[in-house]
């Protein structure tokens, strides 16, 4: 099946208004198109033979995919961020993805092509070391490990990664609950409500009787989804206000809630982000989720993959379709392609590391290890691959590009980003 092809059967779960938006940030670069073609991506990697060796996969797993994130004792850790397409299959499609991703990037970003392949290799060398030092750890030291924030600076000189670090921490202070409140919430007529320009609020439209009915069918839904510890904390908020939210490339056409609640105490505002979950594209060629609805594929798969995890993480069903719920921002700390390329094969590394650290985490990192090997055979082939499959995504997006100016592709305004 023709790329545009795969592209447009994903139309059908996506709010129809958005698919202009959607296309025209996907044409914007080569990087976009990569970050929002992630079913194009995986039927070609079905179409080739694979290791057999299964793990969670990420599904989605590009450099940028890999971040900041707080633990529940509030430390900052080093992880895997993004887990929309997670299913379980073979380890080294993630390790492709994450390959090939890094090639676009240091194009996108102008960085030299000796660099770009010194990244990429830098990454399977990450995941490779990382692998093997799994092999021989105990199943609890494997689920215990932890990567802190200065990982992806260790081996640089000591000026730039204590600043590194410094800007990252600094960073995370500006992304809490109490900060994006401060950016976030004004009052109108004595009401709180959440300042941003939101495509619709989740009440509009809607009388007294229809709003309670709304909400309580979603609150009612995501607290079945969390242990009952959890809900007696959740039970202490009420919420204040609800509004659509656009986020990223391939998540456009996606629907996502931002909510605004406040503690009982008054003192403690909390974001928390719905956001809809459909089929995962790699589905299609492995077989469909075990999990009872996509949100829940996505809470198991981050749950199976990163060390500590957000603890509002839960699931629900409104309406007929799938959502995931997390907190928003909450120290979370999104990578900027400008900001690693300076340090890019220190960062592809690190990267290659907290990939590994996720996979043995469901897989069995001795034979994933014996597979690899020692010697070179397979670092050349996820290389190779990571090469050409650059190239061809130079050649997909073209094709993207002649299709809307031909027509065929309608295309609107790229603004109004609301980023998680």
């Amino acid at each position: 099946m023709p790329a545009l092809d795969r592209l447009r059967a994903q139309e059908a779960v996506r709010d129809q208004d958005l698919l202009p938006l959607r296309y025209a940030r996907m044409a914007s670069s080569r990087w976009a198109y990569l970050r929002g073609a992630a079913a194009v991506m995986a039927a070609d990697l079905a179409s080739t033979p694979h290791s057999g060796l299964t793990v969670q996969m990420c599904g989605d797993a590009h450099i940028l995919n890999f971040g900041y994130w707080a633990s529940p004792e509030r430390q900052l850790l080093f992880d895997v961020r993004d887990f929309d397409e997670t299913l379980p299959g073979p380890f080294e499609w993630d390790l492709k993805r994450l390959t090939t991703s890094i090639h676009v990037l240091a194009d996108s970003e102008g960085v030299d092509a000796t660099c770009g392949e010194e990244s990429a290799a830098a990454a399977v060398d990450g995941y490779r070391k990382a692998m093997r030092r799994y092999a021989r750890m105990a199943e609890l030291e494997v689920w215990y490990d932890r990567l802190t924030p200065d990982l992806p600076m260790k081996g640089l000189s000591s000026e730039f990664a204590e600043a590194a670090v410094r800007a990252i921490e600094k960073q995370s202070k500006k992304r809490t609950h109490q900060a994006t409140a401060r950016q976030l919430i004004t009052e109108q007529e004595g009401r709180r409500r959440i300042r941003l320009d939101p495509l619709k609020r989740m009440d509009e439209g809607m009388g007294h009787a229809q709003r309670i009915s709304a909400y309580e069918q979603v609150y009612d839904s995501y607290l079945a989804s969390i242990p009952p510890h959890l809900r007696r904390l959740v039970d202490r908020f009420t919420r204040v206000d609800s509004v659509r939210q656009i986020v990223g490339v391939g998540s456009v056409g996606m629907r996502v809630w931002l909510h605004l609640l406040e503690g009982d105490s008054g003192r403690q505002p909390l974001f928390t982000q719905a956001k809809q979950a459909a089929a995962s594209v790699y589905e299609e060629f492995l077989g469909p989720s075990e999990c009872a609805n996509h949100g829940e594929r996505v809470v198991v798969g981050q749950r199976l993959m990163q060390t500590a995890g957000d603890i509002f993480l839960g699931h629900m069903r409104v309406d007929g379709f799938d959502y995931y719920v997390r907190q928003f921002r909450d120290m979370k700390i999104i990578p900027r392609g400008e900001q690693i390329s300076r340090y890019l094969p220190r960062f592809a590394q690190a990267c290659g590391h907290a990939l590994a650290k996720a996979h043995a985490r469901s897989g069995d990192p001795a034979a994933i290890a014996a597979y690899i090997g020692r010697g070179q055979a397979f670092t050349d082939g996820i290389l190779r691959y990571a090469r050409a499959y650059a190239e061809q995504t130079r050649v997909d997006h073209a094709d993207l590009v002649r299709a809307i100016a031909g027509g065929g592709v309608k295309v609107a305004s790229t603004g109004s980003t609301h980023s998680a």
